[in-house]
């Protein structure tokens, strides 16, 4: 039974180390004040598409095609790139008290990042290995396992944002974030 627990939670945290959505939560969060509103959305989509795979194992692959999901996510992130580099190049952003994106991140840092992991995470390896998880043990167990993972990781994300975010200069990091979401949109439509 503790296995059911564990085995999820060590093997999803070390998945999801480093990877593409825990990099989307940084840079949001890096950009934005509401840090507990943005954990809250991140954790509610993490609930959401886990506990979708967890409960319906991998069928969850078969009603949605992979190729539509990674094209949706290319786009999105994409989208986001485009938008957080013409804000952070525009000259009128000092003057209006933040750029529309940080605005918008600020007001809705939970449908931020609600959508964000929400849209990226359908038929990821780690949704997938959850409902690989729970067809050998307890869904239960898994998902609070899983969602245990995603949450320590997702705190850490957040943490690290808030930290880089008063130690680096806004400009800079929304020109790393654009960045890096236009290379991750890239690379969801490359691989």
């Amino acid at each position: 039974m503790l296995k059911d627990l564990l085995l999820p939670f060590i093997t999803i945290g070390l998945a999801e180390l480093g990877d593409k959505t825990q990099l989307a939560v940084l840079l949001l969060s890096a950009k934005q004040k509401k840090h507990f509103q943005l954990f809250l959305g991140v954790l509610s989509a993490f609930i959401v598409v886990d506990g979708v795979a967890i409960f319906l194992g991998s069928r969850v692959i078969n009603l949605v095609p992979i190729n539509i999901v990674k094209i949706v996510s290319s786009i999105i992130f994409i989208i986001f790139g485009i938008l957080i580099l013409k804000e952070s190049f525009s000259k009128n952003q000092e003057n209006a008290g933040g750029s529309k994106i940080e605005k918008f991140a600020d007001k809705n840092a939970f449908i931020a990042g609600f959508t964000l992991i929400f849209i990226s995470e359908w038929a990821d390896k780690t949704q997938i290995a959850s409902a690989l998880f729970a067809v050998n043990y307890n869904p239960w167990l898994v998902l609070a396992g899983c969602i245990s993972a995603l949450a320590a990781l997702t705190l850490l994300a957040i943490y690290l944002g808030k930290f880089l975010s008063s130690k680096l200069n806004k400009h800079i990091i929304s020109r790393i974030g654009g960045i890096i979401f236009l290379l991750m949109g890239i690379s969801f439509l490359i691989y």
